[in-house]
């Protein structure tokens, strides 16, 4: 087999499939208002594929930009949390239709208020008290449920009856590249599947956790959802400049967070929208993906025979440098079937000359062991770094390789 081996200093740009022309850039011009006030945008023809959607030039930020950070329990999950919110947006709005905004509707004031606890009628009237000068500032918006401190339950049972569930909010906005015009709204709720938690009385001391039910994630997912397109509506006629969201169809997806110090993300697992102007979501559909550690931390009958494939390929390639490298997979599941599989791999550091055989080792079993549908990521890092970077798209017959200079 031939193998291509690409070797640069710094950052390289990495595109699969076939290179896209570059052509003259679209202007779409939104009808905002006025005529006067119509602010022209333009559109970048230039598209790494049909999976991705265009973004506009200049760039506008999302109103609550860096709050994805809060609240999330890992890297894994923010990044899926973005990611996988972005299919959701696909099911729905054509890449080849809309082009993409971050959101631009909830700012982070609103987004952190709506992730409070609601309060109690005795909270709210402290709030009340210590606004007196300015009551209309004081608004009851907590999505979570209510919670203070009770004599007549413990901390452990208030953690359980009345748990944190919804822990950030993510939106994404889709306009129309015929017309400019908001097209529909994309809005990602992370639940949490541990509520993590520490005693009234001491603030600074251990964490406890409570763990949520699938269940019950997806019933108090589903009221939120509810109220969250309630609100959106709401905003609207409230607010002149937003009043596009009164009309268009609203997504909204639920994401169930993994626990602290999982190694694969959460995934979404229910999404339902609301038609143009309705205030109510219709039926939930499902959202059948998973994500999969390999090799298996027990058996599982429903993934053995990729645990089987995967397990023979680390055997495999552990042998090149017996006891010196440590081979960790993660399966990204769409039904029932892999679709990708990243595969990282530590070893000691050895001579250039060593780590690009074994580079080259470990790209021509990729291509033996695995199906040629899967598409595969593989990254070899030794104590200086990365070293190599190994990309199969679906059916590719040769990998691409990057090996980096350390």
């Amino acid at each position: 087999m031939k193998k291509w081996i690409a070797s640069t200093v710094g950052v390289s740009i990495l595109l699969g499939g076939c290179i896209p022309s570059f052509q003259k850039d679209d202007k779409v011009t939104p009808e905002n208002g006025p005529e006067d006030e119509s602010q022209t945008v333009i559109i970048p023809d230039f598209q790494i594929s049909d999976e991705y959607y265009k973004t506009p030039v200049p760039f506008e930020a999302s109103l609550s930009r860096g709050m994805v950070v809060q609240n999330i329990d890992s890297n894994y999950d923010i990044a899926e949390f973005e990611n996988g919110l972005l299919r959701i947006a696909k099911r729905e709005f054509s890449t080849g239709d809309y082009y993409f905004k971050e959101g631009q509707f909830l700012d982070s004031e609103t987004v952190s208020s709506w992730l409070k606890r609601e309060w109690t009628d005795d909270q709210l009237k402290e709030q009340l008290e210590d606004d007196e000068d300015d009551i209309t500032t004081v608004e009851n918006l907590g999505l979570n449920p209510k919670d203070s401190p009770s004599d007549d339950l413990t901390r452990e049972e208030r953690a359980k009856n009345s748990p944190e569930y919804l822990a950030q909010i993510l939106e994404h906005n889709l306009y129309g590249e015929e017309d400019g015009q908001l097209g529909g709204v994309v809005i990602g709720l992370a639940m949490n599947s541990v509520y993590y938690y520490r005693d009234d009385d001491d603030p600074f001391g251990p964490r406890y956790k409570e763990e949520i039910s699938q269940g019950k994630i997806e019933e108090e997912g589903q009221k939120i959802a509810q109220e969250v397109i309630k609100r959106l509506r709401e905003i609207s006629a409230s607010s002149p400049d937003k009043k596009e969201l009164a009309e268009v169809p609203i997504t909204i997806a639920l994401f169930k967070q993994e626990p602290e110090g999982s190694v694969i993300p959460g995934t979404f697992f229910y999404y339902a929208s609301a038609n143009e102007g309705e205030n109510t979501l219709s039926d939930w559909t499902p959202v059948k993906e998973d994500y999969v550690l390999f090799p298996l931390p027990k058996a599982d009958e429903k993934f053995l025979d990729d645990d089987t494939t995967f397990k023979n390929f680390k055997q495999d390639i552990e042998s090149y440098f017996p006891k010196d490298n440590n081979v960790i997979g993660r399966g990204f599941y769409q039904g029932d079937k892999m679709s990708k599989l990243k595969i990282d791999i530590s070893i000691q550091f050895y001579g250039k000359a060593e780590i690009i055989g074994y580079t080259q080792y470990v790209a021509g079993k990729i291509i033996d062991d695995f199906p040629s549908s899967l598409d595969i990521e593989v990254n070899i890092t030794s104590g200086n770094g990365q070293e190599a970077l190994i990309l199969k798209e679906p059916d590719d017959t040769e990998p691409w390789i990057h090996m980096f200079n350390n």
